[in-house]
């Protein structure tokens, strides 16, 4: 494999590049260069500066507004988005139920929905994980039943990311008990303003309300709001979850934050002299590059056979992607308590919003957002699948054990 980008390649890196420098509010990514997370009016702002691009939805068909690009082309934009550092497009629409919809979903679904989850006219967020149902996704017990011209959806879902600003959920529910578990799944879409839905926060242990837990109680939804066939749901949700492990990869976020490793390390903060003098240190953050540039030929490797792959289907070597790419993001979170040290101990959630804190830091200023953004990151090996299933995907799909 030729793994030198082409001159048009290396133009188009450019081009995105100069974009995100003209284009992104310098709000938003000083946001993120703080370790900060951007708001729902930041995201909202930034995915409709995109999709008046025509950049929102890039790996979309052109007809609902994609452009066209390859795979290559599709990396290097992720990528930039990650270095710059940009939010990415909200991926619960545009990269997880949007794709659901235009492979699988009715001619009507997707006039009615693409266009606004390209324009986030329409928040959605995941309804797949339960109680007792997290990585054994097909245990699943919410229920929806036909009465009449709808559904009548009972059940609970956790750990529903962002749920609290969400207009939609895309629900899995089992609509028949009396088959092999994975067998009797639907794929429901859900209006969240439906009588019957609540919705309870968890706070995370950042001290964040990131996730919630929503109760489903004689939820009446219509007929229509299936997606393609009844008791065909886990097929779709194999195929959602492959797209979101590739993005669970998230090389570019750990190139950057390795960048910002070895600045701060350079940095006398406490000790005799900076950290980055100290070989034992130079050791760890060098294994922790070669396994991100490891990780980006492998994630070349992945898309190269993109186009060989069956419509609809899930590459299992995503699997792969998502392991590394979690542990790769764990690892560089360790790299930065190392850097920060005792600075790490002081709890300052009010700096998140950067609207209540008038008082002077207890160390340097960028140190508040380094221990909750490690504990955070914790949860990277679970969500998407827990990397156990991951090796059990790899086992029996790829290694054929």
């Amino acid at each position: 494999m030729d793994l030198r980008f082409t001159d048009e390649e290396i133009a188009f890196r450019s081009e995105v590049r100069n974009f995100l420098k003209e284009n992104l509010p310098s709000s938003i990514r000083e946001k993120l260069e703080d370790g900060r997370h951007p708001s729902k009016d930041d995201l909202v702002t930034w995915s409709r500066i995109l999709n008046r691009k025509g950049w929102a939805v890039t790996h979309w068909p052109v007809e609902w507004g994609g452009t066209g690009w390859d795979p290559i082309r599709q990396m290097i934009f992720r990528d930039e988005l990650q270095q710059a550092p940009a939010p990415e497009p909200l991926a619960f629409g545009v990269s997880m139920v949007g794709p659901v919809i235009y492979t699988f979903g009715s001619e009507e679904q997707k006039k009615r929905f693409l266009p606004r989850i390209a324009n986030l006219d329409d928040w959605w967020c995941q309804g797949f994980s339960e109680p007792g149902a997290g990585s054994d996704l097909a245990g699943l017990k919410t229920t929806a039943k036909r009465d009449g011209e709808h559904w009548v959806i009972n059940g609970q879902k956790t750990w529903t990311t962002l749920g609290q600003y969400a207009d939609w959920i895309f629900v899995l529910a089992r609509t028949d008990a009396s088959v092999k578990k994975q067998e009797g799944i639907s794929f429901i879409l859900v209006d969240m303003k439906t009588p019957g839905i609540t919705v309870r926060p968890i706070q995370t242990i950042d001290g964040g309300h990131e996730v919630n837990e929503v109760f489903f109680d004689d939820v009446r939804v219509p007929l229509e709001n299936l997606v393609g066939e009844e008791n065909k749901g886990w097929d779709y949700a194999k195929f959602l979850l492959g797209n979101e492990r590739n993005g669970i990869a998230r090389i570019g976020i750990s190139k950057a934050r390795l960048r910002k490793i070895r600045e701060l390390a350079k940095l006398h903060t406490f000790g005799e002299k900076p950290l980055i003098e100290s070989p034992r240190f130079r050791q760890k953050l060098a294994a922790v590059e070669v396994e991100v540039k490891a990780l980006e030929m492998t994630q070349l490797r992945v898309i190269s056979g993109e186009r060989k792959r069956e419509k609809g289907k899930p590459d299992p070597a995503s699997s792969v992607l998502k392991i590394k790419g979690s542990e790769i993001q764990q690892a560089t979170t360790e790299l930065l308590m190392d850097v920060v040290g005792p600075y790490a101990l002081p709890y300052e959630p009010e700096r998140e919003d950067g609207t209540r804190w008038n008082e002077p830091s207890v160390g340097p200023d960028w140190a508040a957002s380094i221990a909750p953004s490690y504990f955070n990151m914790r949860k990277v090996s679970i969500y998407g699948g827990s990397n156990e299933i991951q090796r059990s995907i790899i086992a029996k799909a790829i290694l054929g054990l």
